[in-house]
């Protein structure tokens, strides 16, 4: 008895001669956590990576490939969807949104099309799978999306003959593992590259040490599966990637959207059979400079398995049977809310020049982050900053940021130093900005629209079809005039008085981002029908009576109580007679909201009780 979809369509395929397992390569995704390209490969000498380093000599290396987000969960959306997380309202750590109307993730595909699709194990797609069977007894606990997405997923499982599509996804190399202890070092932490921006403490050198170690035991990993393809006999019919999913897992790398944060070590390699579905230029060895990102890679597998990819795919085939005409001249990347955090950042980059806006300058790079602060290298940067010890650069990290920033990779490799403000980078400056608002505008960036607004609109359906008649133009001309502190509060007035709750609440942004408010003009946003206007405005007045009635998770939606009560922890030094009512709020989110975003709710109030 066939066990899954996949296999019954092809044995029927089969059955009726329009294909056989030698029409289809098999691939297989060999994916870590939190890593760039570590490696010695490329060019890293401190890396002991002797596995991925044998895999890059016989196949092709990129030296331009970004992961779009990053942090795991939106980063992951852009994989699985092949969409720009913004794009569908999900690009915030854990949004748990719906796909628009219509789309099915890659893996649908490929098992319409006779793959067997498998995923060990890691998911956390910011995305609820579209198409969940369980209507009816046949269907009922069928995965919709995988064959098989589990620790015991594997593509050994499949029918005689059926191609395969697998991912092997390795965690060792996951952010939390730095700080794994009783851990042996291997690397010397003396010799350990750590960059110009954070402290060179012990700490952080053993944390940097600890975490090439644990690239190196997922090296050892990876040889393993590469080992189990050849003693298979499958390894000369099967195509076979790497990649982490976003930069190390380190402060200012994980969750900043620098080329730093977003940079990983794709690998590609193809088999004898399977070159004429290479990307152009390949052979044994080669590095590309070809710009590739994370939303590339879904019309990518499409495309090598024979599948034309759907329209709506926003990325570009890279290779196979349907590539893209037309290179990538930018690609580029996003932050939002990080775990219990809201901040909105958006970069893009030529492959020399990086590009970042920060919408949110008010806001520190370095703000808490329950989980962030687990973390050595974090703790002792934070008290070195309290204790008045780092020099400039260091000091930056727990600083507001500036707008704009501007980086030449090719001469400041670390992104130190910003020549947004440098005449001589004028025209750069203007050929990137114009490029990201350009992105934003063509993929409908919902980022600015702030999360709770966004999901009261979209309920229970998808933020992208209910966002449709939203006026990004304008929205996106709001946030700017809003963010860019070098123009008067005079330009926020328009915004406070459009009809349009986005704008508004930009306005609002606004006066809180210079500190001045003009409490004449605010005031009666306290009243307004929007709670993340209401919220703003609040905040931005200080009064924290009016973010008390949207803070109460009880009562209010959650990421409406997450907007509050992240506006009340910046103002907790100014309670008042308000502190007893903040600290009775309740301290756990209800058992209706996903178990992770509950956690969010619980770090901010005890920080904000301390």
């Amino acid at each position: 008895m066939l066990r899954n979809l996949s296999a019954l369509l092809f044995v029927t395929a089969a059955l009726h001669g329009s294909l056989s397992a030698a029409d289809r390569p098999n691939i297989l995704w060999l994916t870590c956590e939190d890593t760039g390209p570590n490696y010695g490969c490329f060019g890293d000498k401190y890396a002991t990576t002797p596995n991925i380093d044998a895999l890059a000599a016989r196949g092709i290396r990129f030296q331009h490939a970004w992961s779009n987000a990053p942090v795991c969960a939106p980063a992951r959306t852009c994989l699985i969807s092949g969409r720009w997380a913004p794009a569908d309202g999900a690009e915030h750590m854990r949004s748990m949104v719906s796909m628009p109307q219509g789309h099915e993730m890659y893996p649908q595909l490929l098992r319409a099309a006779g793959y067997y699709c498998t995923n060990n194990s890691k998911e956390d797609y910011n995305l609820a799978k579209p198409g969940q069977k369980g209507e009816s007894e046949e269907g009922r606990g069928q995965d919709s999306v995988w064959d098989e997405s589990s620790g015991k997923a594997h593509w050994k499982n499949r029918a005689d003959g059926q191609p395969f599509f697998a991912i092997f996804n390795d965690q060792i190399t996951h952010e939390s593992q730095i700080r794994r202890k009783p851990h042996t070092l291997i690397h010397d932490p003396a010799k350990a590259p750590v960059p110009p921006f954070q402290p060179d403490t012990p700490e952080v050198r053993r944390d940097w040490a600890q975490y090439y170690d644990n690239i190196t035991t997922m090296d050892t990993g990876l040889g393993k599966k590469l080992a189990e393809l050849e003693a298979a006999g499958v390894a000369e019919d099967t195509i076979i990637m790497h990649y982490g999913d976003h930069g190390p897992g380190m402060p200012r790398f994980k969750r900043w959207p620098y080329n730093s944060g977003l940079q990983v070590g794709l690998i590609m390699h193809f088999p004898e059979k399977w070159k004429h579905l290479a990307p152009k230029g390949y052979a044994a060895g080669t590095a590309s400079d070809e710009l590739v990102q994370f939303i590339d890679l879904a019309p990518t597998l499409l495309s090598i398995a024979g599948v034309q990819p759907p329209a709506y795919l926003q990325g570009r085939a890279i290779c196979g049977k349907f590539p893209a005409q037309a290179a990538n001249a930018f690609i580029h990347g996003f932050r939002g809310r990080m775990d219990e955090r809201y901040d909105c950042t958006r970069s893009t980059t030529d492959g020399r020049f990086v590009y970042v806006r920060q919408f949110m300058p008010h806001l520190p790079y370095g703000q808490f982050l329950n989980y962030m602060f687990q973390q050595a290298t974090t703790r002792v940067w934070s008290d070195l900053h309290a204790a008045g010890k780092l020099n400039e650069l260091q000091s930056r990290f727990w600083l507001r940021k500036p707008f704009e920033e501007l980086y030449d990779l090719q001469n400041d490799r670390w992104e130190t130093k910003n020549l947004a403000t440098d005449s001589a980078h004028l025209a750069d400056l203007e050929r990137l900005r114009t490029a990201q608002d350009a992105w934003m505008l063509e993929k409908r960036d919902l980022g600015l629209i702030p999360e709770a607004q966004r999901l009261a609109l979209a309920r229970d359906g998808s933020p992208a079809d209910a966002c449709k008649e939203s006026p990004l133009a304008e929205i996106l001309a709001a946030a700017k005039t809003a963010a860019d502190l070098s123009l008067g509060a005079e330009k926020l007035a328009p915004l406070l008085q459009s009809n349009n709750a986005t704008i508004r609440y930009w306005g609002a942004l606004g006066h809180l981002m210079r500190g001045k408010a003009d409490e004449a003009a605010l005031k009666p946003l306290l009243t307004d029908a929007d709670a993340s206007v209401r919220i703003a405005a609040a905040e931005t007045l200080g009064d924290t009576a009016v973010l008390l009635a949207s803070a109460n998770v009880d009562e209010k939606p959650y990421t409406e109580a997450l907007e509050a009560l992240n506006a009340l922890d910046r103002l907790k030094d100014r309670l008042g007679e308000n502190k007893a009512a903040v600290h009775a709020l309740p301290a756990k989110a209800p058992q209706t909201v996903e178990k992770r975003l509950k956690e969010y709710v619980t770090r901010l109030m005890e920080h904000i009780r301390e």
